[in-house]
This record gives structure tokens, sequence and C-alpha cells, in this order.
């Protein structure tokens, strides 16, 4: 197994109460059927949350990505110069406004629907 694999599956099973909280609302098709996989090794990076078919990263921040801005927008611009769109949570809105953190990702995947990404 590559380093990359091995830390996505560490980070899988050391998952923060928001990513749990998140996952039990995108895993298995629950959000219109699109497949979300989670802590998933992307070049040098590990997203969050994937939606390959949308081409769609779901990120989630704690305290720790106020010190890290340069670091995740360089992060940022990667993922989107392979044609990914990114959206970035706080953690506490996932835990205080989860219903809109799931409506805001429903949306984004059906923009990508409208584009004409996939049919």
């Amino acid at each position: 197994m590559t380093d990359a694999k091995a830390f996505a599956r560490s980070l899988r099973w050391n998952a923060t109460d928001a990513e749990r909280l998140l996952w039990k609302h995108l895993r298995r098709r629950r959000v219109d059927s699109f497949r979300f996989r989670r802590q998933r090794p992307f070049g040098p990076y590990v997203c969050d949350f994937i939606c390959l078919e949308a081409r769609l990263i779901v990120e989630l921040d704690g305290s720790q990505h106020l010190e890290q801005a340069d670091y995740d927008a360089r992060r940022d611009d990667f993922m989107r110069s392979h044609g990914y769109r990114v959206l970035r949570f706080w953690n506490g809105d996932v835990a205080s406004n989860t219903e809109e953190v799931v409506e805001t990702i429903f949306a984004a995947l059906h923009h990508a629907e409208m584009d004409g990404r996939f049919s």
C-alpha cells in the first residue's frame, strides 16, 4: 500500500466529529444518487470528500486552517487546475447547520449537471 493510501486510511479511522456527521449524509449515494468517497488521495493531497462524477471536492476546516490559509489556497488551486470545484465548510457550520451544508453541496452537484459536465 502506498504512503498516500495508508495516510488516507488513517484519516478515515480518525475522522473528526464534523467529518463523521457529514459522511452520514453523503455516503451510500444519499445526495441525489451521487457517489462520494471520503479521505481520497488526490495528487500530493488527501481530499475530505470527493465526487468524481461531478468533479466536486468538499473540504471541512477546523481552527488549524486559520493558520494555514496559504497552504489551503495552493491546495485548492491544484485541485481546480485538474478540473475540480472545491467547497469549503467550517466544522462548526457542519455541526450547527448540517442541512444547509448538504443543500449547498446538492446545489453544487446540480450546477455541474446544468453545465453539461455529465448527463
